[in-house]
């Protein structure tokens, strides 16, 4: 019996992200958008209740739960010909329709696969409470977000967008076990650089996102010998709890125009393509100061791959240094090989997928962090958050971790845009840096070894 995976999805991104992640899961699986099995895919080699559950029909129902706080989304979604695969009673919307106002505090009302994105209102908001809330349901059970970060080349027009990603990035640290990495930025640049896509819509990029987490989760829907549950995909990428954000890679990314641009699949090429920046889906910053490295990786080989293949790869990988890791840790690169959909036509023999726990991840959580900085946080701002009675004790004091409250004041009108930003910043950047230069970064690498001498 499959252990099952809730998948909850908030907000206009998450649910957009997710509905394109169900399309594909159907189309994977031999399932008609009407929840039936096609003739075609009755072999039944495959976990399809992983993700879906039968009714008393016969026909697939998600284990998905969808949330937002404004309907357009979820209308368009049950006005789409997969209106019929999902459970009605498990669609929820605000009963007034008018949306979070894109206010952090807002989606605060009244686990597990978490898609959702942490700068809009109904994402990081609702997606803050649900996070907390099951951390104190279901302690013993792991949550794992696919969450969408802001795109740094774009303006918003949401002025509050670097506050919502601040508040969000808290609970993001302090209550998922896993955090899968989905930056904007790095999808628009790989939409219009790999695919060829001039002005990509939001379709096209969850259609990136879909790719993404179909293939992170296609161990655990096609059975092998191993990472055949969610602790085992990401108990090797974690060493330390709190150094849960992922960064993901995917190899080869080609549409219908352009799939001569790849020509050559090897387990070896692929591997060592997932290694480049330019297939990675998160933009990593260049820090001269700083030598960032990989803490762990582990790919997902789809395809007929030959074991033989692998070990040879990985000994050129190797010998060739293409990867740095950690002193402090193994220098090793996991792989996991899973089968391809028997429903879906490829153009490539083999296909993969790469998770990576890195240190250059820091840069994207210090983005809204620096923007927020820039922008200072202004009286009318502050008072759009204070009139929520979450912000009843401050400002501050729901950003700061319980253990930093001395290092924040509670009082955020009282303090100068320097003096709050700088304790903000202290409290939030997390350890995954190694300068010699970062006094705070030193700390952190110190007890991260300490934690890890602990364990073993």
């Amino acid at each position: 019996m499959p252990r099952e995976i809730i998948t909850l999805q908030l907000g206009q991104c998450g649910n957009q992200i997710g509905f394109e992640f169900w399309k594909q899961l159907c189309a994977e699986h031999g399932i008609s958008p009407e929840g039936i099995v096609e003739e075609f895919a009755t072999e039944g080699t495959d976990r399809k209740d992983v993700f879906f559950y039968q009714a008393d029909d016969e026909h697939y129902i998600p284990r998905a739960v969808l949330l937002d706080l404004e309907p357009r989304v979820i209308h368009s979604i049950l006005n789409s010909p997969y209106a019929n695969l999902y459970n009605p009673e498990n669609i929820y919307l605000s009963e007034h329709g008018g949306g979070a106002g894109n206010n952090w505090a807002s989606g605060f009302s009244q686990g597990f696969v978490l898609c959702h994105s942490i700068a809009g209102g109904t994402g990081s908001g609702l997606g803050s409470y649900l996070l907390e809330r099951l951390n104190d349901r279901y302690p013993k059970k792991l949550v794992e977000t696919y969450s969408v970060f802001p795109n740094q080349d774009e303006m918003s027009d949401v002025v509050v967008q670097p506050y919502n990603s601040l508040l969000t990035l808290k609970r993001l640290t302090q209550n998922a076990d896993c955090v899968v990495v989905l930056d904007n930025t790095a999808l628009n640049r790989i939409a219009t650089d790999r695919l060829h896509i001039q002005n990509p819509s939001f379709s096209q990029i969850n259609q990136l996102v879909s790719t993404i987490m179909s293939a992170s989760t296609t161990t655990l829907r096609y059975p092998g010998y191993m990472n055949n549950d969610l602790i085992g995909l990401i108990a090797s990428l974690i060493p330390t709890p709190r150094l849960h954000f992922l960064m993901t890679g995917y190899t080869p990314l080609t549409t219908d125009q352009s799939v001569a641009s790849v020509r050559k699949t090897t387990v070896l090429d692929v591997m060592r393509r997932l290694l480049q920046p330019k297939n990675v889906m998160v933009s990593t910053g260049r820090d001269r100061q700083t030598n960032h490295c990989y803490i762990a990786i582990l790919n997902i080989i789809q395809g007929e791959v030959d074991p033989t293949q692998v070990h040879k790869s990985l000994q050129r990988i190797r010998e060739r240094k293409l990867a740095n890791f950690i002193p402090w840790g193994p220098a090793s690169i996991q792989v996991a090989l899973s089968r391809k959909s028997p429903y879906l036509p490829s153009a490539h023999r083999v296909s993969g997928l790469m998770m990576a726990n890195h240190t250059n991840i820091s840069s994207v959580s210090a983005f809204p962090l620096h923007r927020g900085q820039h922008w200072g946080p202004t009286a009318a701002i502050l008072m759009s958050f204070q009139l929520q009675t979450v912000f009843s004790g401050g400002f501050n004091k729901a950003i700061a971790s319980p253990t930093d409250k001395g290092r924040v004041g509670s009082s955020q009108l009282g303090h100068s845009r320097a003096q709050v930003w700088s304790g903000v910043l202290s409290v939030l950047l997390h350890p995954w840096c190694r300068s010699p230069r970062s006094r705070l970064q030193q700390d952190s690498l110190s007890l991260a070894k300490g934690s890890l001498g602990s364990m073993s």
